[in-house]
């Protein structure tokens, strides 16, 4: 599992050895990694000054080297810049000489600096490799070393008051990040917390406890009426009206099953899994982990509830996913890559199974529309639209049609993310040259009498190198999974985990709960595993060596944890109230029984050598 790249500056800022500009007490400090020989150094050297400017006393500046790798000047130039304060005890003189001359920094100029603020003799001694240089520069290589340390990968980067900063360069934005106001604070609370690899995980299972909590509480009835009020639009005397829980389970989820056919589409298009054989492993294995508990499920079932066969064959994502991030360094990146996509298939194939197994009629007409409207996204596929929009408003004419046929209007969710464009990855470094000849042409015009910004042209190309940096697929991921996974699951969450517990909620439903418990608990990991161990053995799939055949037994243990994709088909299964709450009993039971058994395999770290199983 790869490291999170560090936030801390390292070290801190020393009085005794930092360049410091404005009082070393300052309550607010502005660290700055920078380069002399880099244009946007050269931008930002102006935002600081204005920052100083505003804030005077308060703000203490500091600045650390970090020069453009590859670029011998701008090496040279922190040297000297270093070698020249030793000498003189100035440095910020030769600094703003520096950062003024910006990316046309040369050897010339650096000679030129270093007569003028450090005397002939600087410039000749540096020139015949004076002794007194080699101390700056190991300053400037301390510097570069803090930067590794502290997470800067380029310059310019800042830090304030000790953390990294990511947001954007204006004056404006580093002030609001300096003076920290309550929203930039909850703003950056909230960035943190989504950060964190388990959060989605925490957060569904807060918005879970919540639900039971509220369940059982004197608010239960009105936490349980409030599911049930109406919602919808009303023309003349049509009206499109269904309940809250209706637009959770139909609407929004949507959301969710759009997010999880992007993430399988990416992972088996340009992922780890593009490959025939690479992506064939999760694809069987998660075959086996829906066959086998759906088989177990209805052998144990009685006969009037067999039809519930479907509400085993589903994983959690978010809770998979956040055990295994939660980990760490014990699960390597392959297998939380194979455990992701396998209970992604999973769902795709559980809202597969709701449209064709629990629908019970069908209107021609829509689903006719729906058809056509299919059509049309594959049309606008083809002829290479790729701005994002036109299959939003297509996506949302699907849902409605798809929704009026009696099928489960979740699946536009998945034919959307199937049908949206996803390119190849575009050449990067060739749209950021043309990026920078783009700006750099701009900015040779500033100071221009009437006139005071990008021109339209130069924010139309810029606007097509960003929109060719992502496809459509990848930019409709990055921006709708976060709202998945921090709004839709905990909202569903809390509309379908509620359930009051008493002490006859399982009178007579012992049948129901022992199918559905041996379907996650048993029937998920021995069907992951077998089917895994099959393919491998008949050469149709690989095994990555980099995790062990325990490992992958304790990832099929995770796959029995249900909860989301169970909940929602045992309350289309199960429409009575007592049935439904003794399934949601079980599936609570068996989420956390399957969690606790995926923990305690994944937790011991692989041996060098394990015997037995060939992989």
């Amino acid at each position: 599992m790869p490291q999170a790249r560090p936030t801390k500056l390292d070290p801190a800022v020393d009085v005794r050895r930092d360049h410091i500009l404005g009082d070393p007490e300052a309550e607010l400090t502005l660290v700055q990694y920078g380069s002399y020989a880099d244009f946007r150094c050269r931008a930002v050297h102006t935002v600081v000054e204005g920052l100083r400017n505003r804030f005077g006393d308060r703000m203490r500046y500091v600045f650390r080297h970090l020069p453009v790798e590859g670029k011998k000047d701008a090496l040279r130039a922190a040297e000297v810049a270093e070698r020249v304060a030793a000498a003189t005890g100035t440095f910020w003189e030769i600094h703003e000489a520096f950062m003024e001359r910006g990316p046309t920094l040369n050897a010339a100029h650096i000679e030129e600096a270093a007569r003028s603020y450090g005397g002939r003799g600087i410039a000749e001694n540096y020139a015949a490799n004076d002794p007194h240089a080699e101390a700056a520069k190991a300053r400037v290589r301390e510097d570069i070393e803090s930067a590794k340390r502290s997470g800067a990968t380029e310059a310019p980067m800042f830090f304030i008051n000790g953390r990294r900063y990511t947001g954007t360069w204006d004056e404006s934005s580093l002030a609001d990040a300096m003076l920290a106001p309550l929203g930039h604070r909850i703003q950056a609370a909230a960035f943190k917390f989504v950060r964190w690899g388990p959060s989605s995980g925490v957060l569904l299972g807060l918005a879970t406890l919540l639900a039971i909590l509220l369940s059982n509480s004197p608010l239960a009835v009105a936490f349980a009426g409030l599911w049930e009020k109406p919602l919808g639009v009303l023309w003349d005397s049509q009206a499109f009206s269904h309940s809250l829980l209706h637009w959770v389970n139909h609407g929004l989820l949507s959301v969710f099953f759009f997010v999880v056919g992007l993430e399988i589409k990416r992972e088996f298009t340009v992922g780890h899994l593009a490959t025939f054989r690479s992506g064939a492993l999760p694809v069987i294995a998660a075959f086996g982990g829906i066959i086998l508990p759906a088989v177990i499920y209805a052998a144990i079932a009685p006969p009037n509830l067999r039809h519930g066969w479907g509400i085993p064959i589903g994983t959690d994502t978010a809770f998979a996913v956040a055990i295994i991030v939660f980990l760490g360094s014990r699960v390597p990146i392959e297998l939380r890559v194979f455990l992701t996509a396998a209970v992604i298939i999973d769902d795709v194939v559980a809202i597969l199974v709701i449209a064709f197994f629990y629908t019970d009629s069908i209107n021609t007409a829509y689903l006719i529309a729906g058809a056509i409207t299919t059509i049309l996204l594959i049309v606008l596929n083809r002829m290479g639209i790729y701005r994002a929009l036109p299959y939003a408003l297509v996506g949302i004419i699907l849902w409605f049609f798809l929704h009026e046929s009696g099928l489960h209007a979740t699946l536009a969710g998945v034919i959307l993310a199937v049908l949206i464009p996803a390119r190849p990855p575009a050449n990067l470094k060739v749209l950021l040259a043309q990026a920078a000849t783009v700006i750099n042409r701009e900015d040779n015009h500033t100071g221009e009498a009437m006139r005071e910004g990008p021109s339209e042209p130069t924010l139309r190309t810029l606007d097509a190198i960003h929109a060719r940096i992502e496809s459509p697929a990848d930019r409709m991921l990055r921006t709708t999974e976060p709202w998945s996974s921090y709004l839709v699951l905990p909202i569903f969450a809390l509309a379908n985990a509620g359930v009051t517990w008493s002490s006859g909620v399982l009178d007579s439903q012992l049948r129901l709960v022992f199918a559905i418990a041996f379907g996650l608990i048993v029937g998920k990991p021995v069907g992951i595993v077998v089917a895994s161990w099959l393919a491998v053995r008949s050469g149709i799939a690989e095994k990555p060596d980099v995790y062990s055949w325990r490992q992958l037994c304790g990832a099929g243990a995770l796959g029995g944890i249900g909860f989301t994709m169970s909940l929602f088909i045992a309350g289309i299964a199960f429409p009575e109230q007592a049935t439904y709450a003794a399934a949601k009993i079980a599936i609570f039971i068996a989420s956390l029984v399957a969690g606790t058994l995926g923990v305690a395999i994944l937790l011991r770290r692989r041996a060098p050598v394990e015997p037995g199983w060939a992989s």
